[in-house]
């Protein structure tokens, strides 16, 4: 099950687990739509993958299965992705 954390880790952003506008990596790094096609061009600063649309999760199921409240922040500015 995917840990949807509750925000973008450039900016900081708060991304709802049951709303669109979230992208992952393969190691569900966290990002939001606006860094994601701007600053980060859709390539992940921590491991170099893509970065993809995060499915939402139904907002019936938070209360069973909720979101994690971990928020990661790094900021962005100036960072770049890392080379294979």
């Amino acid at each position: 099950m995917l840990a949807m954390r509750p925000g973008c880790e450039c900016c900081d952003r708060d991304l709802p687990a049951d709303a669109a506008g979230a992208y992952i990596c393969s190691y569900e790094c966290t990002f939001c739509a606006d860094c994601v096609s701007g600053t980060l061009a859709g390539i992940c600063p921590n491991c170099g993958g893509e970065l993809l649309p995060r499915p939402a999760r139904p907002t019936a199921r938070l209360a069973r299965d909720p979101a994690s409240t971990t928020r990661v922040y790094k900021p962005c500015e100036g960072r770049t992705a890392p080379t294979a």
